[in-house]
């Protein structure tokens, strides 16, 4: 084992004497949980994306006509 690693319940590296998972170690803990809830927003906008693409109604036929293989034909 490295003797640089420092363990959660030893004393901070940065010199504040407090232990290191309540000083520098909880800062990485809430940049990954920032990193997390990002990903799953992304996540969810694609979904929303997709499920959008698939169930819009709107043909950009005129009233009257329908869009069938491709272009618009009276109904």
């Amino acid at each position: 084992m490295s003797a640089d690693k420092v363990g959660r319940n030893d004393r901070c590296p940065c010199g504040s004497g407090r232990k290191y998972k309540q000083c520098c170690g909880a800062k990485g803990e809430s940049r990954s949980q920032l990193g997390t809830y990002a990903l799953i927003g992304v996540l969810i906008a694609i979904v929303g994306v997709i499920f959008y693409t698939f169930t819009a109604t709107d043909s950009g036929c005129p009233p009257g006509t329908v869009l069938d293989h491709g272009h618009c034909h009276p109904l």
